[in-house]
């Protein structure tokens, strides 16, 4: 508990111990450290998903399927908080090849779990949305969210803005001040998608970099390395998220990221610190957006939010988990293997 004074004020540690939480997605790279947080402030936890994992001692883990309806309505019964993480992560390159397997359960998801939650009155609701849902430019502000664009991921960024929308008819039909809700940017660490077929920049870097250890191989980098992200460890990022569960209400989407606008090349530095690799820019694959990055001033002020990792932080605890953890993307649900 000590530990958790750092990243929470006092009042909300009083207000989760030994509340009913429901975590969806809590075997997920973000899910499962919620889970741990909320887990070490004394709630009590369940955690849902379609993945047959049990990560944390003292954590009640289901197995179900959020795009049932039934089965939300059942999950959501005497619940005092509800954080909304489950999700479908994967590539660029596989968003544009798949999807439907974006869209279609994202959508049912959402629209059953945020509505099984109104019905059962949760107290306190936290959904977490996407960077993606943004339409494009270099940096994003919440005072410029325009719901009549186009989103940049664009079926997932539209699954994610109609839930958005959701909440906001709660809003304005019910007057519900329950809902909180986030738009994460680029994050990274342990239990994230490690699947180099469809997995993101980092995650699929890592697994190539330590498959390729201690060899003379060549990995390829999309791109010419100019590219700028916006990279947060999981950890941060769920702090975030429950500190909008509580500070959220009343306002839009917030959004939760490092701020720091980090280049593609810079990542590799990085990561060369922590195992050193051979590689060369692929400058006949696309690079992608040229500059994404969160501007962080109202999460600051809303929910006096605060990077606790930097970006080696982040990478060696990730990298160290991966060679613990290497195969257990293989035991988690992969919507693109249907």
């Amino acid at each position: 508990m000590k530990d958790l004074n750092k990243y929470f004020d006092s009042k909300i540690l009083k207000k989760l111990k030994g509340s009913s939480c429901l975590v969806t997605g809590g075997s997920g790279m973000i899910g499962r450290e919620v889970v741990r947080l909320l887990n070490l402030a004394g709630a009590r936890v369940t955690s849902i998903s379609l993945d047959k994992l049990k990560i944390q001692k003292g954590v009640k883990y289901v197995y179900g399927d959020l795009t049932d309806f039934n089965f939300c309505k059942k999950i959501c019964k005497n619940k005092k908080f509800l954080f909304h993480i489950a999700g479908i992560k994967g590539s660029i390159v596989t968003t544009k090849k798949r999807p439907a397997s974006f869209f279609v359960p994202l959508l049912m998801m959402n629209t059953n779990i945020l509505e099984a939650s109104r019905l059962n009155k949760v107290k306190n609701i936290i959904y977490t949305s996407s960077i993606g849902a943004y339409n494009s430019a270099k940096i994003f502000k919440e005072k410029d969210i325009k719901y009549d664009s186009l989103p940049m991921d664009e079926y997932p960024g539209w699954a994610k803005r109609m839930a958005e929308l959701q909440i906001i008819s709660y809003r304005k039909q019910y007057n519900s001040q329950k809902f909180s809700i986030v738009r994460p940017s680029n994050v990274y660490g342990p239990g994230d998608n490690f699947d180099e077929n469809n997995a993101m920049v980092i995650p699929s870097l890592i697994s190539k970099i330590f498959k390729q250890k201690n060899s003379k191989k060549i990995i390829k980098i999309w791109g010419d390395g100019t590219a700028k992200r916006d990279f947060i460890y999981s950890t941060d990022c769920a702090i975030g998220i429950i500190n909008a569960c509580f500070y959220g209400h009343k306002s839009g989407p917030i959004n939760l990221g490092s701020g720091i606008a980090t280049k593609i090349s810079s990542l590799v530095t990085e990561l060369n610190k922590i195992q050193n690799f051979n590689y060369i820019y692929d400058k006949s694959k696309p690079s992608g957006y040229p500059v994404r990055v969160m501007d962080m001033s109202y999460a600051k002020k809303k929910l006096k939010y605060r990077n606790h990792h930097n970006l080696y932080q982040g990478l060696f605890l990730t990298y160290k988990w991966f060679k613990e953890n290497q195969n257990e993307f293989k035991r988690k649900k992969n919507y693109f293997n249907e």
